[in-house]
């Protein structure tokens, strides 16, 4: 990893599969961020709280509860509140126009990926 920076967040960051969960909080933990992580929707609904995050990570496909619902349950508690979608299938997200992503973020994704949603959505 290249030179930590010292802006720190508060960053939740849900998805159903562990690994991608311990990639993303090492990383941004890396960073300084405070990172929280959810294993799946309804965990991730059980700990948002308007104002508690600077930015929401969430995957997309999702058993049970998919990231798009996620993402609009948190919208419709906090509609400010900024939230990335992260998956592997970013064309069936473009083709979807999903109003509640902010933004998206394509897998396999960098570091520096990841640094500039933050820097977008949840400025120092």
């Amino acid at each position: 990893m290249t030179e930590a920076r010292n802006f720190k967040r508060v960053i939740l960051i849900v998805d159903d599969d562990q690994a991608v969960r311990d990639t993303l909080s090492k990383a941004l933990r890396f960073d300084g961020h405070v990172v929280t992580s959810a294993a799946d929707g309804p965990e991730a609904l059980s700990i948002f709280e308007p104002k508690m995050f600077d930015l929401v990570f969430t995957d997309l496909k999702m058993p049970g509860m998919a990231g798009d619902k996620v993402a609009a349950e948190i919208k419709r508690r906090a509609p400010t509140q900024a939230v990335v979608a992260v998956t592997a299938h970013v064309q069936n997200l473009r083709d979807a126009l999903v109003p509640w992503f902010d933004d998206y973020i394509g897998k396999p994704f960098t570091l520096k990926d990841l640094r500039d949603l933050i820097e977008k959505y949840a400025p120092a």
